[in-house]
């Protein structure tokens, strides 16, 4: 959060068990997620076990939630749950998801990185599942104001655990303001901020007059006042670096129409 450029954070390199202040690495098994083994220190559990010794939720009553941003971080999980007054215990497992990859939200976020959005592309990618109880689920909503969660319908979007199990629901937060695009209009891929930033830049003189020249200047008025932030997302539009219309939104809403009726 203080250093915007860092943007999603430190993701974990596999699988894990965020518990408190600490991030317990954790090896897949065969068969359901709660036998995958949690290690910490010398001692080795299944997930489940472990999950009841900590006094935490099961995961029977956990919500699989995909993270295409700073979700997947643990650091960045453990800031919102504290800022809650929640208990940060969750695990995090990799998973392949079908037709879904990290975009770039059309908008500038208060804490002035340009966040990620899920958008639809072929083939797969290799994201985070985050399982939260329905008191973190909730907080993570609280978090998300530019955001809708929606469920991924596993025909059209299948995530599949690296252990090879395939999830029967899942949610996502789709993104409320479009995606930046690229010169074909085509969704940009989540990259590193300072290569984002600056091939934004570089594209529109509006802009460079708005942010500077440079991702860092760019961070230090992003951060400046909230009218810097809104000019900025209508001008994405404005100078055709932004789709209102890209992203999981709009599809993902249907889909959720359709299915209660």
């Amino acid at each position: 959060m203080s250093h915007p450029l860092t943007y999603p954070g430190r993701l974990p390199p596999g699988a894990g068990l965020l518990a408190d202040d600490r991030f317990l690495p954790m090896s897949e098994e065969a068969g359901p997620l709660g036998g995958w083994r949690v290690r910490s220190g010398s001692r080795e559990a299944r997930l489940a076990d472990h999950l009841a010794g900590l006094g935490a939720g099961p995961l029977e009553a956990r919500h699989p939630v995909v993270a295409v941003g700073s979700n997947a971080a643990p650091g960045q999980l453990r800031r919102k749950f504290a800022a809650a007054g929640i208990r940060p215990v969750v695990p995090l497992t990799p998973a392949t998801v079908h037709g879904v990859a990290p975009g770039v939200s059309a908008h500038v976020s208060r804490n002035a990185y340009l966040p990620a959005a899920p958008i639809r592309v072929p083939g797969s990618s290799l994201l985070f599942v985050v399982w939260v109880d329905d008191t973190q689920l909730a907080a993570l909503d609280a978090t998300e104001p530019n955001y809708l969660r929606l469920p991924l319908p596993p025909r059209s979007f299948p995530v599949t655990l690296s252990s090879g199990e395939a999830l029967p629901s899942c949610h996502v937060y789709a993104g409320q303001h479009g995606c930046l695009v690229d010169e074909e209009g085509e969704p940009l891929r989540l990259a590193p901020q300072p290569e984002l930033i600056g091939r934004l830049l570089a594209r529109s003189v509006k802009l460079r007059r708005l942010f500077g020249r440079t991702p860092e200047e760019f961070v230090t008025r992003a951060r400046q006042d909230d009218g810097t932030r809104e000019a900025a997302h209508a001008l994405f539009r404005s100078d055709g670096l932004a789709d209102p219309g890209a992203g999981l939104a709009g599809e993902l809403s249907r889909y959720t129409a359709w299915s209660f009726g």
